[in-house]
């Protein structure tokens, strides 16, 4: 599947590494700024989209447990654990991303947040099924790694679980083996990005 553009900041080149910040939207944490590094590639989710995501998920997490493959800025996984998820992991291989994720979890004193410096495909092969409820994958739109962080992460999600994918263009399911037995239950455009929720179909 093609992408136009890079989201996040795998393999991603310094501009300088200047930070500039993102707000979280919601949650203890509300209004929060968070500095983000300027690199080549690592484009956090927009808030408007933010907005509209956990306005699907609900206000409150209590409880979830949440996985980002793709952390980039870190700011899905900052928002999830703001509203109250039991356990967010956010992985960046870019080591300088990371280490401002790290940064940042140590300002808030984010005790339920994780983050791991590794390639979030490796990584995602050792986690256990079923152990997170919400999975986010945001990877580069021009990496053509988003069929590979399918496959690996559909086995992780519990039963009544979501899966949140952002991509440069529409998610299809028709002829996807990987998403056999999933619906999209929520999506939306802004701008270049298409952004999607989905759950497993309701069998009953």
């Amino acid at each position: 599947m093609p992408r136009s553009s890079s989201s996040r900041a795998h393999g991603a080149s310094s501009k300088g590494g200047k930070p500039h910040a993102i707000r979280i939207i919601g949650g203890d944490w509300k209004r929060t700024p968070l500095p983000v590094l300027d690199l080549d590639g690592l484009r956090p989710t927009p808030d408007r989209v933010r907005e509209t995501l956990f306005n699907w998920l609900g206000q409150d997490l209590e409880g979830r447990r949440c996985l980002d493959l793709f952390a980039g800025s870190g700011a899905l996984g900052f928002e999830a654990a703001s509203r109250g998820a039991a356990r967010v992991l956010m992985v960046e291989r870019n080591a300088r991303a990371a280490a401002q994720l790290r940064a940042n979890q140590e300002r808030l004193a984010a005790r339920t947040i994780e983050i791991a410096e590794a390639d979030g495909l490796r990584l995602a092969a050792s986690l256990a099924p079923g152990s997170f409820d919400v999975v986010f994958l945001d990877p580069p739109f021009d990496a053509g790694l988003l069929d590979k962080a399918l496959a690996l992460a559909v086995p992780l999600i519990s039963a009544e679980g979501f899966l949140y994918v952002e991509t440069g263009e529409a998610l299809e399911l028709e002829g996807n083996e990987t998403l056999a037995g999933w619906e999209i239950v929520r999506q939306g455009k802004a701008g270049a990005v298409h952004f999607h929720l989905l759950q497993r179909e309701n069998k009953e």
